[in-house]
């Protein structure tokens, strides 16, 4: 069986509540073997670390304030993120970024929080999973001075232009590719093309953007395989060359290879 890797679910959401076991089992038989939980804020760490306890074979957690939790009381959040990050080892931080899309009420706290955590990356010597929705050349402004050799990460759900993947290969960051790939209005086709399999990883972002068929639907990690089918055909490889290449760069990027 072909081995893949869902960098990016959210596998504590509570769409997952009634069905969650059958959820992951169903993704292991398909051979996602290893699920990278993002952390949203404080709310979610409980049920994140409950799942790796369920499945530490299979389970890493992340450790991050995700941009569109960023509020008035973002530091009293941060605070709480960087008291985990002091007491056990994560394998990122994540997901942190930039939101433009739905609020931007508190953009200044966004890229007071984005920094901060770039800062407990570099401290900790581990890559971060990098959210940006409608702000992607601010995102770049805002890394671009903290990049460099000590500082790795991903472009989680990416969805832009070559000009925009040009961007984030020179700073060694990854891409990464879900369910966005499969719909038609996308453009993922003609720029994907050219990009190295080398800086490409498969996500499902689970509970959201279910590739098709599903779309529309609840997203699960057992979908992986379509994102990967349908980025073969892109590359014009096969999908055991797609299965390799993006299950080694995930390993690479977690710093588990």
């Amino acid at each position: 069986m072909l081995e893949f890797i869902d960098t990016h679910a959210h596998l504590y959401d509570v769409q997952f509540d009634k069905d969650r076991k059958t959820i992951v089992q169903n993704a292991i038989n398909e051979g996602v073997n290893k699920f990278f939980l993002p952390n949203i804020n404080s709310e979610t760490i409980a049920g994140m670390f409950e799942l790796e306890k369920q499945y530490p074979q299979n389970c890493f957690a992340l450790m991050g304030l995700h941009p569109c939790a960023v509020k008035d009381d973002f530091e009293k959040e941060l605070a709480i993120i960087e008291k985990n990050l002091a007491q056990r080892k994560f394998v990122a931080i994540g997901e942190i970024g930039t939101d433009l899309h739905w609020d931007k009420t508190f953009w200044e706290q966004q890229k007071e929080a984005f920094s901060i955590q770039i800062q407990w990356a570099k401290k900790y010597k581990i890559p971060i999973v990098i959210h940006c929705r409608a702000s992607f050349q601010e995102t770049i402004e805002l890394l671009a001075p903290h990049a460099g050799e000590d500082l790795r990460g991903v472009f989680h759900c990416f969805g832009g232009s070559e000009n925009s993947a040009k961007t984030i290969i020179d700073l060694g960051f990854y891409m990464g590719i879900g369910g966005v790939v499969t719909y038609k209005k996308s453009g993922l086709d003609s720029v994907l093309i050219d990009v190295p399999l080398e800086y490409l990883v498969l996500e499902t972002d689970s509970p959201y953007l279910a590739p098709v068929p599903h779309r529309g639907k609840r997203n699960e990690s057992s979908y992986i395989p379509i994102v990967a089918q349908k980025l073969a055909e892109i590359k014009g490889v096969s999908l055991e060359e797609i299965s390799k290449k993006t299950t080694q760069n995930a390993l690479n990027l977690f710093q588990m290879a």
